[in-house]
């Protein structure tokens, strides 16, 4: 019988063969869903889907791509964005 925080449906169990040729079974959080644009809402690119607690380990350049708005907008909205902002600029 597993301990009781393992019984909950939010672990991911996993068979696992282990060196004495016993197979067990192996408990794990599931995994998270893509980062995805606050605009369109496509998945990003460049970001990885990883668990809170692994990803604050990376280094920042691992945790999203280096330009603005990079790991909340993707490129395409980021262009319309600009596009727009700078007709403004000009119009006014």
């Amino acid at each position: 019988m597993p301990r009781p925080m393992y019984r909950a449906r939010s672990w991911r169990r996993i068979s696992k063969r282990i060196p004495s040729g016993r197979a067990v079974v192996h408990y794990e959080k599931g995994r998270p869903g893509r980062a995805r644009c606050a605009v369109c809402g496509a998945p990003l690119n460049g970001v990885p889907a990883l668990r809170p607690v692994v990803l604050s380990k990376l280094a920042k350049t691992e945790k999203r791509p280096e330009r603005p708005y990079g790991g909340v907008v993707c490129p395409k909205c980021l262009s319309r964005g600009l596009r727009n902002s700078i007709r403004a600029l000009v119009a006014s």
